[in-house]
């Protein structure tokens, strides 16, 4: 079933492989398998049709067998035996039809669901027909010599960057002459004198804290008023002092 869907037939392999190449036959291949998907959704619409169609006969045949139903009955009434019969005949030939036609309606959904089945398969195979193709493709244009190709260059492209970066970060001029040991011995030696330095330099002397209280106590203080303090009276002087005082100024004079 498959084969014939995908136009895969018994002589399918032996052309292929002569004189046509390998390009004709997927070609090929997808024409078939586009012409019996729509051979198939034919198929499908040509039988809901007829099970549209076969749907109204029956209708039909329900009515008759009513109609002649009823008649049997008024015949029947009306002593009439022979064509109640009759009618009670045709009642059972319609009743017949319709059967008949149930089990035609029976074999189209089952043919329906057989094709639409076999549809989805079909449609589904040539996917992953489709994909295993498309997978040879890129595998054969990305084979494994070409991979490591690319990585071997990508590593010595890094590789060149890498000493580009190297040769940048080297020092030039008057940097490049310092030794990188005289100066650390330098700077030693500077944070050794800051250190020392430090060390004599003489201890802060704390500051005497008052206590509140006694903050407190001139501030109340302040708003009292102080009692006055008598001047002091001046010395009195001795004789001899006055004596002298006036030997002095008689000199001067």
């Amino acid at each position: 079933m498959f084969k014939k869907l995908f136009g895969q037939g018994g002589h399918g392999g032996g052309g292929g492989g002569g004189g046509g190449g390998g390009g004709g036959a997927p070609h090929q291949s997808r024409q078939v398998t586009a012409n019996s998907t729509q051979k198939t959704v034919d198929a499908i619409q040509k039988l809901g049709e007829t099970e549209e169609l076969l749907n109204k006969r029956r209708n039909l045949l329900e009515k008759k067998v009513n109609e002649a139903l009823e008649k049997t009955k008024e015949y029947q009434r009306a002593k009439n035996t022979r064509a109640a019969l009759m009618s009670l005949k045709r009642k059972k030939a319609y009743e017949k039809q319709i059967e008949q036609i149930d089990n035609s309606i029976s074999r189209v959904n089952e043919q329906q669901m057989m094709l639409e089945n076999q549809r989805t398969t079909a449609e589904t195979v040539l996917a992953l027909q489709q994909g295993v193709r498309a997978n040879k493709a890129t595998m054969q244009e990305l084979n494994i010599d070409d991979v490591d190709k690319t990585m071997d260059e990508i590593s010595e492209a890094q590789d060149q960057m890498q000493q580009m970066n190297d040769v940048l970060s080297q020092p030039i001029g008057a940097a490049a002459d310092m030794d990188e040991d005289e100066l650390a011995a330098e700077l030693a030696e500077l944070e050794a004198e800051d250190l020392d330095s430090q060390l004599l330099e003489p201890a802060p002397v704390p500051a005497t804290r008052v206590p509140a209280r006694a903050q407190a106590q001139p501030a109340a203080a302040a708003g009292q008023r102080m009692p006055n303090v008598p001047a002091a009276r001046p010395k009195q002087k001795t004789a001899e002092e006055l004596e002298l005082e006036a030997l002095e100024a008689e000199m001067a004079a």
